[in-house]
């Protein structure tokens, strides 16, 4: 989290006592986690909007991946809290035995299974500069991959869209730079690569058996799918 982005501009003391403000009720309402997000990409999330739609009185195209960003979800207030000011402010994941969880130390120098990490070329959340470094701190073999796109097309991005790229380097390297300068780029989803990167490790198939029944384990069935959360306004 070093290197976390523009998001970071949002993220000191002054303004996460701030957040204690707009959460009296124990949660964070997700419409100002939304408006975060949005004035990272001013031009497209803000701007566009009020030239097209205010401006011209055109309707909002179908977008999928916008779609998704505006189905905002309310997270709890102290969660949030420590998210930002452990994580993004303070950096602890990569100091050992500085977080814990549930009574367990996090250290990931004792990661030791295969790792697939995946980073975006043009990611403003995630930028790979900085998911990069999680190669310095696990144990165990990793393969990195560069995909193209941002912090979300670059990840769902389904074959069969044929959509983007990727980049694979299986030479020695030892910074980004080396990788991005000796990789080769690949047409299409990464979701490909790393299917076989799965199949590598291991060929054995387990049947989709089995499925969960709400109410089987104890919990309470509340209402049908998908539930007044969803239809809150």
């Amino acid at each position: 989290f070093s290197e976390a982005g523009d998001l970071k501009t949002f993220i000191d003391d002054q303004q996460i006592d701030a957040l204690s403000h707009l959460t009296p009720e124990g949660y964070l309402d997700g419409r100002y986690l939304a408006a975060a997000f949005n004035l990272l990409r001013g031009n497209d999330l803000i701007w566009n909007y009020v030239e097209r739609n205010y401006l011209r009185g055109e309707d909002h195209g179908a977008f999928d991946l916008l779609y998704w960003n505006g189905d905002v979800t309310n997270l709890p207030a102290r969660w949030h809290r420590d998210y930002l000011r452990d994580l993004y402010r303070d950096n602890r994941l990569v100091m050992p035995d500085s977080l814990e969880s549930c009574g367990v130390p996090l250290d990931l120098r004792k990661i030791s299974t295969p790792s697939y990490i995946q980073a975006g070329r043009e990611d403003h959340i995630a930028p790979p500069q900085s998911v990069w470094k999680l190669t310095r701190h696990l144990s165990g073999p990793w393969t990195f991959m560069l995909a193209g796109s941002g912090h979300i097309a670059g990840v769902v991005n389904h074959p069969a869209q044929g959509k983007y790229q990727y980049w694979t380097n299986s030479r020695a390297h030892d910074s980004l730079d080396q990788f991005i300068a000796g990789a080769d780029e690949h047409p299409g989803s990464w979701w490909p690569h790393w299917r076989q990167w799965l199949n590598d490790l291991d060929t054995d198939r387990v049947s989709a058996t089995g499925k969960r029944k709400p109410g089987s384990r104890g919990d309470k069935v509340l209402e049908d799918a998908p539930g007044r959360y969803v239809r809150t306004r």
